[in-house]
This record gives structure tokens, sequence and C-alpha cells, in this order.
């Protein structure tokens, strides 16, 4: 593999032996470790490709920073808080804004009908997730703050059976669990994140294997790309693997994959803005310790 310096020089770079890729059993990951093209390709460079499970985004970039694997996929929020943790991590690419994928629910029965109903109840939700950076646009949008509610920080199973009892008046969460909750139950968008936030999933790396080894980066990216072609255009078929990776009933992945554009596209300058503002925002309420200029993630290979 040959990494090119300037416009006519390159000097031969050994392939990596391993690739370790963190996922997650409802990302774009475990479509493509099901599908098992990447090893089909990576094969053929002697490259060999292990696959880490993590049950969310914050520990896949706590492993993505100690070492113990090369790239993840995680939504919006993960690598900020990362990045406020010192992790050196760089931002490969992100997928198509998918708004529509995340919201804030109630049970069908319930008198909230607006945002601005959420004032003094009991919200359930992942604390520093996605879903987290879109109740406090949402809440803002409606002339509320974040202390004009009651956050109940829960992950997704525990949330949802907190949603179920009626322990909490909202959740605010993503899909596949958002689909399973309104087919299940019944259960009422509030608001999504259609024209708030852009909610993208990102792909990321740690900085020494990105610049280490920025072909091999870039080959996952464009296998990444034509998974999300595929995917897109054969969304029963994905449907169906997504169905077996996550244990969820395969109409639950039909209905998500209606509203979740697959994608794999560089970073621009626009994306990086509008992570800059989730960042911000994280600071501003105090949920993110520190200031971050996400910028400083950004991968070699992008920059001029």
């Amino acid at each position: 593999m040959a990494l090119a310096l300037g416009s006519v020089a390159s000097v031969a770079l050994a392939a990596p032996q391993t690739v370790n890729i963190g996922y997650q059993k409802a990302n774009i990951f475990a479509l493509l470790k099901y599908r098992g093209t990447l090893e089909t390709e990576f094969k053929k460079e002697g490259i060999t490709v292990r696959w880490v499970e993590f049950p969310a985004g914050p520990q896949m970039l706590e492993g993505l920073n100690v070492g113990s694997i090369d790239l993840a996929a995680t939504g919006d929020a993960p690598p900020a808080f990362a990045q406020a943790a010192k992790a050196d991590l760089v931002y490969l690419g992100h997928s198509p804004a998918n708004p529509k994928t995340e919201a804030i629910v109630v049970p069908a029965a319930s008198s909230v009908h607006s945002v601005k109903d959420l004032k003094g109840k009991r919200v359930a939700l992942n604390k520093g997730s996605d879903v987290n950076y879109l109740l406090i646009a949402a809440l803002e949008e409606a002339g509320l703050t974040y202390h004009d509610i009651t956050p109940v920080y829960l992950p997704p199973a525990d949330a949802r059976a907190a949603f179920q009892k009626g322990a909490v008046d909202a959740w605010v969460i993503w899909d596949p669990y958002l689909a399973e909750v309104e087919a299940s139950t019944g259960a009422r968008q509030v608001r999504n994140a259609e024209g708030l936030v852009p909610h993208y999933t990102f792909y990321l790396a740690s900085r020494k294997f990105a610049d280490g080894e920025p072909e091999t980066a870039k080959k996952v990216l464009a296998e990444l790309g034509a998974l999300s072609d595929w995917a897109n255009h054969h969304q029963d078929e994905a449907a169906a693997i997504l169905a077996t990776s996550t244990g969820l009933d395969k109409a639950i992945w039909q209905t998500t994959l209606t509203r979740l554009p697959y994608g794999a596209e560089r970073m621009t300058d626009k994306v990086f803005t509008e992570q800059q503002t989730l960042a911000d925002t994280f600071s501003r309420v105090k949920l993110l310790p520190v200031k971050i200029d996400v910028r400083s993630a950004t991968w070699s290979a992008d920059k001029k």
C-alpha cells in the first residue's frame, strides 16, 4: 500500500496486520460486519478485521482512546465528550443528516402535546447522548431551559421500562428504540430533530491509526459508502440483517430504515461548524466540563 507525498513521490507503507473496529449491534458497522464485504476486500491485502462490540458510543470511544480499537462509528455527542476527556481521535467522515431518527415521545394518552407542556415534567434520556442535544435545543426553541424539566438519566433499556410504567412523563430516544416504542405502545412524537439539529453518525479513528495508515482508513470509508448505497436500495434485506443483529423485529427496522439514510462523506467546514455548535451548547449548559475545539480533531488527510 502506498501513501502519496506531494504530487510526485510516494513511499510504501506496510499494511497493518489487523484492523480493530468497534461496533454496536444497531449501527452501520454491524451491517458491514454481517455483510462481510470488508473482510473480503482486506483479505486480498493480508489484513485481518477484528470486530469488538460495545454497548454505546462513549464506551467505544474510550476503547478508541486506549488503543483497543482503531475505528468507530457514533452519533454526534460522544466524540465531543471524548475530546473533552483528551481522547486523541479524528473525524474521518459522516453520514447524511438523519433528524427523523430521534424524537421526544410521550404516552398516547399523555396531556403533553407540545414541548412547552414538558415544563415541570420528568424526561428520560441517556446523559451526554445525541438526544440530550435534541432535548436542550427543543426546550430552548419553546422558550424553556434545561432547568424547566427534571432530566432522568437512564440507558435505553431502563428508560423504556420507566416510560411504560409511567415513572417518567416523556422519553427522548433514537431509532430503532424510537420505532419500537411507537409500534408497541402507540407513543406519540412531540418533537423530532427536523429543522432543529442535524443528527449525524460520525466515522472516527484514533489519530495514530488514521495518520499511520491513511490508505487503510480511506478504504474503510469507501466500503462504508458502497454498503450505504446497497442498504439504501435494499432496505428489506438490510432490515433482516439488523433484526438478526439486534433481536428486534424486522418490521421495526423497516420503519427505521425509511427515515435513516446511510452514507459516508468526508468532513466539510459546514459539518464541523454544526458539531462545534453542539459542543458549545453542551458547554453552555454545563454538561460538558470544558470548551473544546472540534476542528482540532481534523484528520491530517483533510488538511490543506
